[in-house]
């Protein structure tokens, strides 16, 4: 076994990593939020100094990216691993300490989403540098504004982690993992917002003054929720707002329209029939504008992150590990735009948890060490 030296470092580091997986999610850092997302990214800048690993910044206004690299001076093609800071929990969610653990698991915002993925890949790392891995440059990136879906525009967080993932040998997104899966297909993500402009009237004078915007968006709200196939395209209708008092008729009416797709063929789909349900008028006297309010693009079943996975496969096998099964998901993750860029790239390979973006979400304890030993064991292992 290849690794044998390797995984038993990662075993006797297991009860500092605990302890630092429950320092990292009690700094409650939700999305947005940019003074606590760049106090944890700070608390790594400063791990990362210590050891004397480069370090990186990108500045945002959602919170900076960090990007933290050990043998950046070596010849090979680096290897990426990234997973986010940010949180979809308010501060004070779970309470005070936001963590607790129990003889099974670890509970509290984000031990599985993502925090338990940046805790995983820095235990990886630590325990590789120990065991005087100098082969290849290990970058690790911290995402500020996943969960928000990299929203200003332009999307300048994500863009920055792809930019600097170019040429490496492969990149992981640590998103909640799986015993014997991994991700490599996801649905793309689109949301459209319409604004209905009608006619305001007193109630009264509804049967004959007036164009309800209300009534309108209802009309183009039940069209949409027809569109509902699990493994294609599906649309939610999750926001809404309209009208000002409940004696006058509504002159303005808007919602927000979630689509998932397959692939990005389907997006131009969706575009244009957004286009032309905004031109249909179910009330006479209104009028409708739609615009496109946040894109991510779908993560396509690609042959380099089949190929990819093979390879992981080979290192598993000559290492006692389960072999992993390739699967697709409905949600999104920065996975789909590093795939769009070209980057060999697999999806998923943090820890075991469950109940995300919950008040309940958790994490299997020992799967950090599971975690760190995968993305060790690639690292170490492969060659070219």
């Amino acid at each position: 076994m290849e690794c044998e030296k390797l995984f038993d470092c990662i075993d006797e580091l297991y009860e500092q990593y605990l302890q630092m997986w429950e320092t990292v999610c009690n700094m409650e850092s939700p999305t947005m939020n940019k003074e606590l997302i760049d106090k944890v990214g700070n608390y790594f800048i400063d791990l990362a100094k210590q050891r004397g690993w480069e370090t990186e910044v990108f500045e945002s206004v959602t919170g900076n990216v960090v990007c933290l690299t050990m043998n950046a001076n070596a010849n090979k093609a680096p290897i990426t691993l990234s997973a986010h800071m940010d949180t979809v929990h308010p501060v004070g969610s779970f309470g005070s300490p936001a963590v607790r653990m129990d003889e099974e698991n670890i509970y509290g915002p984000g031990v599985t989403d993502c925090k338990g993925g940046l805790v995983a890949a820095w235990y990886a790392m630590d325990a590789l540098s120990q065991c005087g891995f100098t082969d290849r440059p290990v970058r690790l990136l911290l995402q500020s504004d996943e969960e928000a879906g990299s929203r200003p525009i332009n999307k300048p967080t994500i863009g920055y982690i792809c930019e600097k993932s170019k040429g490496s040998r492969a990149f992981f997104n640590l998103e909640g993992g799986h015993k014997d899966l991994v991700c490599v297909e996801r649905k793309g993500i689109v949301t459209y917002l319409m604004k209905i402009t009608g006619v305001e009237a007193h109630s009264s004078l509804c049967a004959v003054n007036g164009a309800n915007a209300i009534t309108e968006a209802a009309h183009k709200i039940l069209e949409l929720e027809k569109i509902k196939d699990h493994d294609g395209i599906t649309c939610n209708c999750g926001v809404i707002s309209g009208g000002t008092t409940h004696n006058t008729v509504p002159g303005y009416c808007e919602f927000r329209a979630n689509f998932r797709f397959v692939n990005n063929q389907q997006s131009e789909y969706i575009a244009e029939y957004m286009q032309k349900l905004a031109k249909e008028v179910y009330v006479a006297g209104c009028k409708t504008e739609v615009e496109e309010y946040g894109f991510r693009p779908a993560m396509e079943r690609v042959q380099r992150n089949l190929d990819l996975l093979d390879t992981v496969n080979e290192i598993f096998v000559r290492n006692g590990m389960e072999r992993l099964e390739p699967i697709k998901k409905n949600g999104g993750s920065d996975a789909a735009q590093v795939t769009t860029a070209g980057i060999p790239c697999l999806d998923d390979l943090g820890v075991l948890g469950g109940k995300v973006h919950s008040p309940d979400e958790y994490a299997v304890k020992e799967s950090l060490k599971e975690s760190a030993k995968r993305l060790a064991s690639i690292i170490y292992c492969i060659k070219d």
